[in-house]
């Protein structure tokens, strides 16, 4: 029975053109390999051949016959009728510019052969249940190895070196044309964007590290309900929050209604309230902020929600690259997975995560803001070394900022109209930083779920306008009676 996921008259083609026309033609089909041939003896000669292009040998019957040797193989090719095959390529009729097309065609049925392998393995897996896993465990076992194989024939297709400085000109004209602040998805937080380099970027993962009980869970959501109301789509990754108590927040945060009244329900006994409530929820129902509680998966399955994710609600372009969208991930912490046994220490669960969330962020091109705890010396320290597994951290991220509560020294000097919380970019591989002691005030209006940036400290103590202006202050807000965190 014929095999519909071979050419055999390919892939003679290309082994043809290879040996009529040497280095020339392997340079324009170097995308393909000897996996790519079916038959085991067009694999032998594939090798040879690549042999004799390698070495810059001219190909001929010699040079393939002296690399079988070299490979051990010669016995395998030197018999009357494979040499008689040999000799054929050399005289079978292939133009050099026709190879590409053959190299295609095989590289296509390479593809559909490793597809159905992997779907194969994936009906081995599934024959293994037993009943007992997890139903996401179950969805995972058929969608990551696909998701992942897709991920990789986008990332490997069209790929070559180019001459860095060969489009500079367009590329200028673009950079004039399309003049921003930022070369990523912007925060909502200007200062904390130039500080780190424009932005949140693709291939990225950026952290803000934090006390419990600081803001940062207040944090994640200020920043998705800034990029999602740009259209943007976000997914908001949660370990301990429930969606309800995100609504509470965002609907605070764009009624301007008390979110104890909110969240109590009480909202309704004021009709302009409850008009602001309604607006606020209209309002919602239209950004492309999506939630999901991780809190007690393994860290396989969050990986598998975030391919979904990518998929279903954000797609690719035509050239197979993900369109724009950030992932939240509120926050990096202890949890299980395949690949993370008992025995290991806290630090060593942080690297290992940071290692997978790094290289998912790489494979599907996207930006990521997570989150971790710093430890106790994070109260009084403001360096790489205040969070466990910091090394790793530090290595594979973007950025690295601190979000924490200023010294009572500090409030006093800024003046408590400028906030009582401040970020400090320790960290920024792509941005400038800020200037060492210095930071950007952050001020917190609890009761609305807000989160606005301020002034970095040098504005503050070196401008008098900044001195005289501070921030705007919603004078109806108790600055005393601000919530910390949800």
């Amino acid at each position: 029975m014929k095999n519909n996921l071979e050419d055999l008259a390919s892939e003679r083609a290309v082994l043809a053109a290879l040996c009529q026309y040497g280095l020339d033609c392997y340079l324009e089909i170097d995308f393909v390999d000897a996996d790519h041939f079916t038959d085991d003896m067009n694999q032998l000669l594939f090798h040879c051949i690549y042999k004799s292009v390698s070495e810059n040998a001219k190909v001929e019957l010699a040079s393939i016959l002296s690399a079988a040797n070299s490979l051990g193989v010669h016995e395998s090719i030197n018999n009357k009728q494979e040499i008689s095959f040999i000799r054929s390529l050399f005289n079978f009729p292939i133009h050099k510019e026709n190879a590409k097309s053959h190299a295609v065609k095989i590289a296509k049925l390479k593809l559909a052969r490793d597809l159905k392998k992997t779907l194969s393995a994936c009906q081995k897996d599934l024959d293994a249940t037993n009943g007992d896993e997890d139903v996401m465990d179950l969805i995972s076992k058929v969608e990551a190895p696909i998701l992942d194989a897709t991920a990789d024939i986008y990332q490997s297709s069209n790929k070559k070196t180019e001459i860095i400085g060969e489009d500079i000109d367009d590329y200028i004209e673009f950079l004039s044309e399309n003049v921003s602040d930022n070369v990523g998805i912007p925060t909502g937080f200007p200062r904390y964007d130039a500080a780190i380099g424009g932005g949140l970027r693709r291939k990225c993962v950026d952290l803000i590290a934090a006390r419990p009980k600081v803001g940062k869970s207040m944090f994640g959501d200020a920043v998705a309900m800034n990029v999602s109301n740009l259209g943007i789509p976000v997914l908001m990754l949660d370990t301990e929050m429930s969606k309800e108590d995100h609504l509470n927040r965002m609907l605070a945060n764009v009624s301007g209604v008390d979110i104890n009244k909110i969240s109590t329900g009480k909202f309704t006994e004021n009709p302009l309230e409850k008009e602001k409530v309604e607006k606020a929820a209209d309002k919602l129902k239209e950004i492309p902020y999506h939630y999901i509680s991780i809190a007690g998966q393994p860290f396989e399955n969050i990986l598998a929600i975030m391919r979904k994710w990518i998929y279903q609600h954000v797609g690719f372009d035509e050239a197979g690259v993900t369109n724009d969208c950030l992932i939240v991930y509120d926050y990096l912490k202890l949890m299980g997975s395949e690949g993370i046994s008992s025995s290991m220490q806290e630090y060593q669960v942080l690297g290992f995560q940071i290692t997978q969330l790094h290289n998912f962020m790489v494979k599907y091109d996207v930006p990521c803001l997570s989150f971790v705890q710093l430890n106790r010396d994070g109260i009084t320290k403001e360096s790489t070394d205040v969070v466990s597994g910091s090394d790793r951290l530090i290595w594979l991220c973007t950025s690295f900022s601190i979000f924490k509560m200023k010294s009572e020294e500090e409030v006093a000097e800024d003046r408590v109209e400028n906030g009582n919380r401040k970020l400090v970019p320790v960290v920024s591989r792509h941005g400038e930083g800020l200037d060492d002691g210095d930071y950007v005030s952050m001020k917190m209006f609890g009761k609305i779920g807000r989160l606005e940036e301020g002034m970095t400290r040098n504005e503050l103590h070196n401008s008098a306008r900044a001195r005289e202006e501070g921030f705007e202050i919603n004078e109806e807000i108790d600055s005393e009676s601000d919530i910390d965190s949800m």
